[in-house]
């Protein structure tokens, strides 16, 4: 696989809304693939919204890996084609509730990963996920996922990139905070940082506006191997797009002596 065209779709969803943020999400994965995207990345939670007030309404809103949002975007691939990374609150068969993404392409649903590192309070609602991040060979190439937080543990990038993965797909809901006037936010550095010590792509998607209270970043990224944005930041909704060779990330070397996965000395950490 060569070049490849990778979309990241800024949403304004809202919380217990589920009908609503289909919509939205069938909206936007139409609008990129008519673009011509080949991978399409939405936000976190993308199903239900973020901010719950308890795990009660967590799992009122959460669907199995059949419900409805996922055999939506099922369907949106098989006809458009496309590989589809997105978020959702996924109901478990135990009863609980996860914080999980979805990959799926022609073929149909590819993997669920269920978010290992969670953030704030949401560790009193999700039963956090045990299995490292799926790499998946697809005909756009190997597409990795992970979410939001995951993303600040380099270990838990390295596994992935180790694996094979020449594009990361990171569903984000990056909440405001406070940073230094002129200074990027320090999660999308983070995004770069990781994608140049692995020489792998990554395609972040985040949420803008305010969802009760809780304002985004709206840092929505697509980063080369090199650790470079392929793309401007979005002040609200929107789509950010970017074509890659992909094969690229494949090669590891920087310059003529070094490799950024031979170089390491394990046995010294």
């Amino acid at each position: 696989m060569g070049k490849i065209s990778v979309a990241c779709c800024q949403l304004a969803l809202r919380v217990g809304e589920a009908e609503h943020n289909r919509a939205l999400s069938a909206q936007a994965i139409r609008h990129a693939a008519q673009r011509g995207a080949n991978v399409i990345v939405l936000p976190e939670l993308v199903n239900s919204g973020y901010v719950f007030r308890d795990k009660a309404e967590a799992l009122t809103l959460a669907e199995a890996e059949d419900g409805p949002s996922v055999s939506l975007w099922v369907a949106l691939a098989c006809e458009w084609d496309v590989a589809i990374v997105a978020g959702f609150c996924e109901r478990l068969p135990d009863g609980g509730v996860a914080n999980s993404a979805v990959l799926i392409d022609a073929q149909g649903v590819r993997a669920i990963y269920r978010k290992a590192h969670l953030w704030h309070e949401e560790s009193t609602i999700f039963t956090p996920g045990d299995r490292p991040p799926p790499v998946v060979e697809t005909r756009f190439g190997r597409l990795a996922v992970m979410i939001c937080y995951d993303l600040e543990f380099p270990e838990w990038v390295r596994l992935p990139a180790l694996a094979g993965a020449q594009l990361l797909c990171a569903p984000v809901n990056w909440p405001l905070a406070p940073r230094p006037q002129g200074e990027r936010p320090a999660e999308m550095v983070k995004a770069q940082a990781n994608a140049a010590v692995n020489r792998l792509f990554i395609a972040v998607c985040d949420r803008c506006e305010t969802e009760r209270g809780v304002e985004w970043i709206g840092g929505s990224a697509i980063v080369d191997a090199d650790g470079y944005p392929l793309t401007q930041s979005l002040a609200g909704e929107g789509m950010v797009l970017a074509e890659m060779d992909i094969s690229t990330a494949d090669d590891k070397r920087i310059g003529r002596y070094n490799h950024v996965h031979c170089d390491r000395r394990p046995l010294l950490y």
